[in-house]
């Protein structure tokens, strides 16, 4: 998904200047009895400082129109940090924004939806393939703080996994036990010939 999202931040860089003029009558797919009815989350690209504009306005429509069954949340990530000025006593405490430019929305796709979260003022587009939006897997939803979704581990104690986010990525660990309640597994990982316990989320390991 890294070079989609490259390439919708070069498009919104192109039209930043001017956001009246974006076209929102833009080509697409349209979405049949196939689709997924299941709602997903999906990411939208807004124009900077528009993140949360974008949520209040979109909010606004869903209970406007009464679309809470098919538009469920829209969110973006912040996280807490805390920085001293120079010359201040106290430090400085805000929420900032972890993804700055995208608004994660949970909906359920159609023609109608997809319209209506385009035409949000300040949305350039959708992440995706082409004009087709792409949804976020479960193990992107939880790794990117979005919500915390319960992740089904295809993996016994014993077998051996790939370690894929932290400092140990690419490392290999044997299964010592598995805990779908608090969604961690636990390791014993050889480190300078040593075999190191260790304990990890679910999304932090991979299959071999």
């Amino acid at each position: 998904m890294a070079d989609e999202v490259k390439n919708i931040i070069e498009k919104a860089v192109t039209l930043s200047e001017n956001p009246d003029e974006a076209s929102v009558n833009e080509d697409r797919t349209h979405y049949d009895d196939e689709t997924p009815t299941e709602p997903r989350w999906y990411v939208v690209h807004t124009y900077s400082g528009y993140e949360n504009k974008v949520k209040e306005d979109l909010e606004k429509t869903i209970e406007n129109r009464n679309l809470q069954n098919l538009i469920l949340d829209v969110k973006y990530p912040t996280e807490t940090v805390s920085e001293l000025p120079e010359g201040a006593k106290k430090p400085k405490v805000y929420q900032r924004k972890v993804y700055p430019g995208y608004v994660m929305v949970k909906m359920i796709m159609t023609d109608s939806t997809w319209y209506i979260v385009r035409n949000t003022r300040g949305v350039t587009s959708f992440v995706g393939s082409g004009n087709k939006p792409i949804p976020l897997t479960d193990e992107e939803v939880t790794a990117m703080g979005v919500e915390r979704i319960s992740l089904k581990l295809d993996v016994e104690v014993g077998e051996n996994v790939r370690i894929v986010n932290g400092p140990f990525a690419n490392f290999i660990g044997s299964v010592t036990d598995i805990n779908p309640d608090t969604q961690k597994v636990k390791l014993l990982v050889s480190l300078f010939g040593k075999e190191t316990p260790m304990e990890l989320d679910f999304i932090d390991i991979q299959k071999l």
